[in-house]
């Protein structure tokens, strides 16, 4: 079993769109000041700034945790929203639910979710409508997707 060397938890807050993308910077700074492999940070990053948008985006709430092993880097995030009535449906990419609203402020274009996992080495997304969403992505460290 891998050793977890840091964690760290992020509060996200629904539909506020002045401080999206601020997590993401964080985990960069973060990840980048440990001297792991820069691919596998840019990977993490990404992810972390799609899940981080979802989150703004769809849901009233969120946490994201950064897990750090000797292996791999984790990336957990929970969110309390609607849920997503067809999980199929949301990995195309280009498919979007987005409001017009959000379309205007440049969001929206229906890739959050497959960013995520085109980035990731393990996926994993798990849904209930009317509850939320929680999605785990895992990026392993000195790999190339």
């Amino acid at each position: 079993m891998a050793a977890e060397l840091l964690r760290e938890s992020y509060e996200i807050q629904g539909r506020n769109f002045d401080k999206a993308g601020e997590i993401s910077s964080e985990i960069k700074s973060l990840l980048g000041g440990l001297g792991l492999d820069a691919a596998a940070v840019r990977r993490t990053v990404i992810v972390a700034f799609e899940a981080e948008m979802n989150v703004v985006m769809y849901a009233r709430r969120g946490t994201l945790t950064v897990i750090l092993t000797d292996e791999d880097i984790d990336l957990e995030v929970r969110d309390e929203g609607p849920g997503i009535p067809d999980v199929g449906l949301a990995m195309q990419e280009g498919y979007s639910t987005a409001s017009d609203e959000m379309r205007e402020m440049g969001f929206g274009f229906g890739m959050g979710l497959p960013n995520m996992k085109k980035n990731a080495d393990a996926f994993r997304i798990e849904t209930e409508v009317g509850k939320g969403t929680s999605v785990l992505a895992t990026i392993r460290l000195n790999s190339h997707v």
